[in-house]
């Protein structure tokens, strides 16, 4: 009896110890976790903090779609943590990487597998917070230092967004703003003139912006700090949109938005807010009647940065400027150059006669890793030949581009033709300057005419040159050009910025077809259009004059339209807030065969560096021309004291492309849309 005594104490014994060693064991183990993962959701994934993912694809912030999310993690995007109280699901994307679609901007975002009407029942919630925005910018660009929590997205039409729901925190501050923006389903086909109108939540609206780079207005007494939680709750039914927001130790605030009717279907109905931030650049678009009625909408949610690397000069609504480490994710990473938002908890709710989102997902998978030709976005190619800024000729310009010269880019609204060529490279054999530029298969004479037309803007001009020198600081965006003769030029259309200043000139120029066999006494008569013409320059080197105050500034739109009906040029140049100016020239009759003709301009720019001819009195008369459009970049590297008009002297790097490029030394022109054509007989000019 004693042994069964004995041996049942021992048993427990062991069992106990056994016990207490592997809880020993066990806390062991989860220390040196906690030490080696401190703040990590431990073997959760997010569907396990939130269990709605089989709702959506994921979207991470290099570009690629994980499809959904129910059992996945990625380490640089989207995992789970925990705070130290409750698990969160981490949504994270750098400033610049791949993204999804037409967009500028990066996103680790769920996007909703199925799209519902607007008049039918949909609800999204959510509860989060906000940790990161990216701390670089310019801070005069409304989106710098932003980043989209929930959208409402249309799949069709345009594919616009009716809601974006913003947090937005200028450096330094601690409070940042939450806001809401609806962005107009523009009127017709053309959606290049889309705005947003925002809504202020707690802080500011998405106008209020700084007064320049790296000064910000003051901080919201009323707004959210980063890792400060808050809710919003989107009910969409019967075409009509609540939103209801709340943050505890806030004010609750509620809105109501009607998806079907619009209220911008005029110009007069645009709101002061849109004039001062997108008017200005020329997003000045009005709605459908119906705003959003008829398409399908579908929810996203998650981390779509608003701030990228794009240079504000390309759109000072959408282009932040901002730190990107060309490309490298862990360095951005490192230095506060990306956005993060925390996910507790989340939910959506559709109708039963919600339908597949497949199209929306087989439209924008990979598009912005899928190359788009010059000739997709103008048309006209097949018009033309290319000479490049290496010397690189091109025939067949369909489903061409080159990644140096000749291709496309998104400015944020609509995509452009870019034409780039440096201050010194391989050109044509009359010509001491570099160009990208179309040159036009067809010849025809003044008497049997042409149109050509051009909606552009000048990126980049060189930042170094000889003030002196008429040339300097310019680039040529489009030409007419004798194919016999001297093979001079009747018109030149430029562009010209003095460094330094925020506006440059548009001027045009006509070369005088030389009398006689010589041509070395030609000069060019320059025309103001807006700001100064060709003949005003420094008086040394690195003194500029004046800035105009009537001038173009870089990435500041305009157009051209040159019409040639019966040996008679017809120019006219428009732009967004500026005159419109029209020209007449007289292509077949000279009005300079005698040296008495010679105009003033001429006698301070040409004739004291012996150019000095007179014209035939035909001008340009029988002779076969052509059009041309790009980059012909003016400024070179040749010594001024060769010629004070033409010769730049500008840096060039010995010739190395990839260092001028570098350092400012070429020259850059976006166009959107262009057309050639026959010549028409010209409306009546006032």
């Amino acid at each position: 009896m004693s042994f069964k005594i004995f041996k049942s104490v021992s048993i427990h014994l062991i069992l106990i110890s056994t016990i207490l060693l592997c809880n020993s064991c066990g806390d062991s183990k989860k220390q040196k976790n906690d030490d080696k993962t401190e703040n990590i959701a431990e073997n959760r994934n997010a569907n396990d903090v939130i269990p709605f993912f089989q709702h959506w694809n994921l979207i991470l912030g290099d570009g690629s779609n994980a499809g959904k999310a129910t059992n996945y993690e990625n380490k640089k995007f989207f995992y789970t943590t925990n705070d130290n109280k409750e698990d969160w699901v981490v949504f994270k994307t750098p400033n610049a990487g791949n993204t999804h679609g037409t967009s500028n901007n990066t996103r680790t975002e769920l996007a909703q597998l199925k799209k519902w009407s607007p008049m039918t029942e949909a609800k999204m919630n959510a509860t989060l917070k906000v940790m990161n925005v990216a701390t670089t910018g310019d801070a005069r660009v409304a989106a710098t230092y932003s980043v989209v929590v929930g959208q409402i997205h249309s799949a069709d039409g345009h594919e616009n967004e009716p809601l974006k729901i913003f947090y937005k925190k200028f450096p330094g501050h601690t409070k940042g703003s939450v806001f809401w923006n609806y962005e107009i389903n523009t009127a017709g086909d053309d959606n290049s003139k889309r705005w947003d109108y925002s809504y202020p939540i707690w802080g500011y609206d998405f106008s209020v912006v700084g007064t320049d780079k790296n000064t910000y207005p003051p901080e919201p007494t009323d707004g959210i700090a980063l890792g400060e939680e808050f809710s919003y709750e989107v009910i969409v039914k019967d075409g009509i949109m609540h939103l209801t927001f709340t943050s505890e130790g806030h004010e609750t605030k509620t809105f109501t938005k009607n998806l079907i009717v619009s209220e911008y279907t005029k110009k007069s109905d645009t709101p002061a807010q849109v004039n001062t931030l997108f008017v200005p650049i020329g997003q000045d678009g009005v709605e459908r009647e119906n705003a959003y009625s008829e398409e399908g909408l579908f929810f996203k949610l998650g981390c779509y940065n608003q701030t990228n690397g794009k240079e504000p000069k390309v759109n000072k609504v959408w282009c932040s400027g901002a730190e990107t480490h060309g490309g490298d994710i862990t360095k951005q990473y490192a230095d506060g150059n990306y956005a993060e938002v925390w996910f507790k908890s989340a939910n959506i709710e559709i109708s039963d006669d919600a339908i597949s989102n497949a199209g929306y997902f087989k439209a924008n998978d990979g598009l912005s890793k899928k190359t788009v030709y010059p000739s997709e976005v103008i048309p006209f190619m097949d018009k033309f030949k290319i000479l490049l800024g290496d010397g690189t000729k091109e025939n067949n310009l369909i489903g061409y581009a080159n990644k140096d010269f000749f291709y496309t880019v998104i400015d944020g609204t609509r995509r452009w033709v870019v034409y780039k060529t440096p201050n010194s490279g391989v050109t044509s054999k009359n010509s001491s300057n570099t160009r990208t530029e179309l040159h036009e298969k067809r010849e025809w004479t003044p008497e049997e005419g042409g149109k050509l037309t051009g909606t552009c803007k000048v990126m980049q001009v060189s930042l170094s040159g000889d003030a002196r020198v008429a040339a300097s600081y310019a680039t040529v965006v489009g030409q007419i050009h004798s194919g016999e003769g001297h093979e001079n030029e009747p018109l030149k259309i430029f562009y010209k910025k003095f460094p330094g200043h925020k506006k440059g000139s548009v001027f045009w120029n006509y070369e005088i077809n030389t009398a006689g066999d010589d041509n070395s006494g030609r000069w060019d008569y320059s025309s103001a259009v807006w700001g100064n013409d060709m003949s005003v320059i420094g008086a040394n080197k690195d003194d500029f004059p004046p800035e105009p105050k009537d001038g173009i500034e870089l990435g500041e739109e305009f157009s051209y339209e040159v019409n040639v009906y019966k040996g008679i040029m017809y120019l006219t140049f428009t732009s967004e807030g500026h005159p419109t100016r029209t020209f007449t020239k007289n292509l077949i009759k000279s009005e300079y065969v005698n040296k008495s003709d010679l105009p003033t301009q001429v006698k301070k720019l040409f004739v004291p560096i012996g150019q000095d001819g007179t014209e035939r009195p035909i001008a340009y008369s029988g002779e076969l021309n052509y059009f041309k459009q790009g980059a012909y970049n003016q400024t070179n590297g040749k010594s001024p004291e060769k010629n004070r008009v033409w010769c730049a002297g500008a840096e060039t790097y010995g010739g190395n492309i990839a260092k001028q490029y570098e350092n400012g030394c070429y020259t850059e022109v976006w166009f959107r849309e262009a057309t050639i054509g026959p010549g028409t007989p010209p409306k009546q000019i006032n």
